[in-house]
């Protein structure tokens, strides 16, 4: 094990697999943040910045599926699905999804603790990356890994719609993401054409990060076709 224990994030809503893995990781060194909502869970995953998340499939107030595509609009952290559902499409569908391996449950112990070594390995390849998602032209500055954002040296508090639409736009900087990509992406597939959402999230960020919607610095309109963030 590392001298700096990796952290890792567990959502699930079961108090009996909460505790389990709980004291398993911890017998293994890990730091553990447990959570028992997808909206706690992307709590801790924004402030705690674990290196690998285990998430279940079947929480009590958003599908696992949800988190982990909110999860990914802004991190690339390492994700281990748990479900009681076996079919392969399930799998199939969270892998696609996003997810980088699944267990189903009951798991042994040993079998997770394996899995969680192979995915910290990968994770660290990709920190660097991830943690690199930066963009700072001495007005405003974000950190998408961090999920920070100042304008003058000011901290701007955004909602979380709000940021993952920015750090989407941060992330495809200096290319046009279409309308329907942002609402697919942060609303889900459902909402694809539901622009009226999106235009009220661009209107409170140009607010909050006092971009003139006549003339934007940053949130540039491309008229029918989507939004663009100036490459840094």
């Amino acid at each position: 094990m590392n001298s700096i224990a990796p952290r890792v994030l567990v959502i699930d809503d079961e108090v009996q697999i909460r505790r389990f893995l709980d004291i398993g990781l911890r017998a293994e060194g890990y730091q553990v943040f447990l959570a028992g909502t997808g909206k706690e869970g992307l709590g801790l995953a924004a402030t705690q910045s674990p290196d690998v998340v285990i998430l279940d499939i079947g929480l009590p107030d958003m599908e696992g599926h949800e988190v982990l595509r909110e999860l990914r609009v802004w991190s690339q952290v390492p994700v281990l699905m748990l479900s009681v559902r076996d079919a392969e499409s399930e799998k199939v569908k969270a892998l696609d999804r996003g997810a980088n391996d699944y267990v189903t449950k009951p798991f042994g112990i040993q079998e997770l603790m394996a899995r969680l070594r192979v995915l910290l390995r990968t994770g660290a390849k990709g920190g660097e990356a991830e943690a690199s998602l930066r963009y700072d032209d001495g007005a405003l500055s974000i950190d998408v890994a961090r999920r920070e954002v100042f304008v003058d040296g000011q901290s701007v508090a955004l909602t979380r719609k709000e940021f993952a639409v920015l750090s989407l736009l941060v992330r495809h900087a200096g290319r046009v993401v279409g309308q329907q990509q942002i609402l697919r992406e942060v609303w889900g597939p459902t909402h694809a054409q539901d622009t009226h959402y999106l235009r009220i999230v661009m209107g409170k960020l140009r607010q909050k990060l006092g971009d003139d919607p006549s003339s934007p610095r940053w949130l540039k309109t491309e008229p029918g076709v989507g939004y663009r963030f100036p490459a840094s």
